[in-house]
């Protein structure tokens, strides 16, 4: 621990933020709708990225032509990632090294996902150190990304303002969830593009980003 407390908090998304798990959700929809002689494309799947699962669900069975309902899509797709993340968790680059230089310095954390409290937990537990002091996951929130509530509940968890609050995201979606909420919202695209606009911050990677990098954002 250094100095004074830190003045900011980080939030976090997690697929495609934290960690490289776009790829898995991908091919789990596909299996699943071939399962039910559906069809599901990589662009059908670059399409619900960052979205509520509840909403990617239903996008999901209209497209692929699965007969299940919603909450089962949701349930076996989950499970699917899951037991993938298993065996390798895909950490992007410099996520866990900027995770672990924020929590030496004393830096309030969340993560923000959409996916369920049972995989954030997942993740979190195999990061090896204490990197998150809250989860808000999609079955924590009445209306997911894009709305700003994900990002607001854990701000105000937190205990500070959003203004106050950086936030990482890789979709349009998240981003848009983010700002909306008045967070310092960083973009960290990887499957899909975030468009340019004015005030809005896009970064390639992690890599090299430090608390130092990050105070410079909050006075």
């Amino acid at each position: 621990m250094f100095g004074s407390k830190p003045s900011f908090a980080v939030l976090f998304d997690m697929d495609g933020t934290l960690i490289d798990s776009e790829p898995y959700w991908l091919a789990s929809e596909q299996a699943l709708a071939a399962e039910h002689n559906g069809k599901w494309t990589h662009e059908d799947g670059l399409s619900v990225v960052g979205m509520s699962l509840d909403d990617s669900s239903k996008v999901f069975k209209d497209k692929a032509s699965v007969d299940l309902e919603p909450s089962e899509i949701v349930t076996r797709l989950t499970a699917d990632v899951q037991s993938q993340l298993q065996k390798v968790i895909p950490w992007r680059p410099g996520a866990k090294e900027l995770l672990l230089d924020l929590r030496k310095h004393g830096v309030k954390t969340a993560l923000v996902t959409m996916s369920l409290r049972r995989m954030a937990q997942q993740v979190v537990d195999a990061i090896g150190f204490d990197a998150f002091d809250v989860i808000v996951a999609g079955d924590d929130v009445l209306r997911g990304k894009p709305h700003p509530e994900p990002y607001l509940k854990a701000a105000e968890q937190l205990g500070f303002s959003p203004g106050h609050c950086i936030a990482f995201e890789d979709s349009i979606s998240g981003i848009t969830s983010a700002e909306a909420a008045g967070t310092i919202a960083i973009g960290i695209p990887n499957f899909v593009k975030i468009p340019e606009q004015e005030g809005r911050i896009l970064w390639e990677s992690f890599e090299g980003v430090t608390y130092k990098t990050l105070r410079k954002f909050v006075k």
